[in-house]
């Protein structure tokens, strides 16, 4: 017959283990608790919402960073390719001091002088091609500025959100442990007595240690986690961030149709179209190179004795003979990049369906089993609680049934909030993949 004392004590741990898995079974969303604290005396917790990571992310990400650095070179490129003509005109002065011997006379010195103005003119349409390439070039990159914005979102959204989960991992393991030691405490005292055998004591000592072990190893990733978190986000060394948050269902669901309907239009896909659009500018200009260029020129000078100059105006047009140089390395090269880009945008398109499409279903999975276990497990576990209640207070059931029931509540808890942090991540690469904006945010 079991004690008044470790009943009271049993009863009261599992009675906490039950109403704290009554606390999962709404399907709104899972409630945050505040965490233990993680930080050392030279680390400070720094709270963060989403919607704050995510600006940081925009702010501070080095490889987006890096794809705006590169915005002013493109821009360069697309005003030097917008100039009425592709090269600068030429000026020539030339001064002469000729000496002209006279029979009988000595020497005569004259000082003759010519100017002349020339332009290179390019007779083929290479203008037009040139402001179409770079125009493409620029778009593919602000394209490319806006896919590195939305990697940087997605993988800060990932880490907040394992950040958050692994808070609320660390709450219920916190939790668990406290029960188990306190049940630990109660049959010790009971075994001190008399009243209770040594495997007994074992039994709760080992549970009481797990439970300790567990706390750690959630305390110890939860350190790694915030640690990642603060990279993605730049934050400095001795700040560490702290999720604030819900891990909830959203209402809005995702339709496969949509997320189909919106892959062309993502910035990656998009860039890349530029980037062909601009191989094919670029092969054009190759090709029109083939034609030569027609230089015009004026020249205007004064030469002659001093009492009789001439004066001489003088109009020149040279076209170099395309014989031997016809630009077939370049041309060549072009048709190879076009040829590149064209392959990398047809896999890059075939991709990302493909991914839209295996994220779209496992979506749905991490859906339908966060749906289950908030309607199904949680609340027959809750009913296993409150009837192995009854039987201990009746003296039914001992110690082994009771623990198996109480970690069959918790197991049940930290399955719920795997499936809920597995849902957020996968619902954020979803979003990205399919070019869409993250949930409750702007691009």
């Amino acid at each position: 017959m079991r004690s008044k004392t470790l009943a009271h004590a049993i009863a009261m741990a599992a009675a906490a283990i039950a109403n704290s898995a009554f606390l999962f079974i709404p399907t709104a969303g899972l409630a945050q608790p505040a965490p233990p604290a993680q930080a050392s005396a030279t680390t400070a917790l720094r709270a963060l919402t989403l919607q704050e990571a995510l600006a940081l992310a925009d702010a501070a990400n080095p490889a987006l960073k890096t794809k705006q650095a590169q915005l002013a070179a493109a821009e360069g490129v697309q005003t030097d390719a917008n100039a009425l003509l592709s090269s600068n005109p030429q000026l020539s002065l030339d001064q002469t001091r000729r000496a002209v011997p006279q029979a009988g006379l000595g020497t005569e010195t004259r000082r003759e002088w010519s100017a002349g103005i020339s332009q290179t003119l390019e007779i083929a349409g290479q203008r037009g091609h040139r402001r179409d390439a770079a125009a493409a070039a620029l778009s593919a990159l602000r394209s490319e500025i806006e896919e590195a914005r939305r990697v940087a979102r997605a993988s800060a959204s990932e880490r907040f959100h394992r950040v958050l989960a692994l808070q609320q991992r660390v709450a219920l393991e916190a939790e668990a442990g406290k029960l188990f030691d306190d049940t630990a405490a109660a049959i010790q005292k009971r075994r001190a007595a008399g009243e209770d055998t040594k495997l007994d004591a074992n039994i709760a000592t080992v549970e009481a240690e797990r439970a300790r072990n567990q706390l750690a190893l959630a305390q110890e990733q939860l350190l790694d986690a915030r640690a990642e978190l603060a990279a993605t986000l730049q934050l400095p060394p001795a700040s560490l961030p702290q999720a604030v948050g819900e891990l909830t269902l959203p209402q809005a669901k995702l339709t496969l149709g949509d997320l189909m309907a919106s892959v062309d239009a993502q910035p990656r896909l998009r860039a890349l179209q530029d980037r062909e659009n601009s191989a094919t500018a670029k092969l054009r200009l190759e090709q029109s190179s083939v034609y030569p260029d027609v230089t015009v020129g004026l020249n205007v000078g004064r030469e002659g004795p001093n009492d009789g100059r001439e004066r001489l105006t003088t109009v020149t047009v040279s076209v170099p003979l395309p014989l031997f140089k016809r630009n077939a390395g370049g041309i060549g090269q072009a048709r190879s990049d076009l040829s590149q880009v064209q392959i990398e945008r047809e896999a890059a398109s075939r991709d990302a369906r493909a991914t839209v499409s295996s994220l779209w279903l496992k979506l749905n999975s991490l859906e339908s089993r966060v749906r289950r276990l908030q309607g199904s497990m949680l609340p027959a576990l809750a009913d296993n609680q409150q009837l192995s209640l009854k039987s201990q207070r009746a003296g039914q059931i001992g110690l082994l049934e009771l623990i198996v029931v109480s970690r069959q509540a918790l197991d049940a808890r930290r399955d719920l909030n795997d499936a809920l942090a597995d849902y957020h991540v996968t619902r954020h690469a979803l979003e990205a993949a399919a070019g869409l904006a993250l949930e409750g945010t702007q691009p």
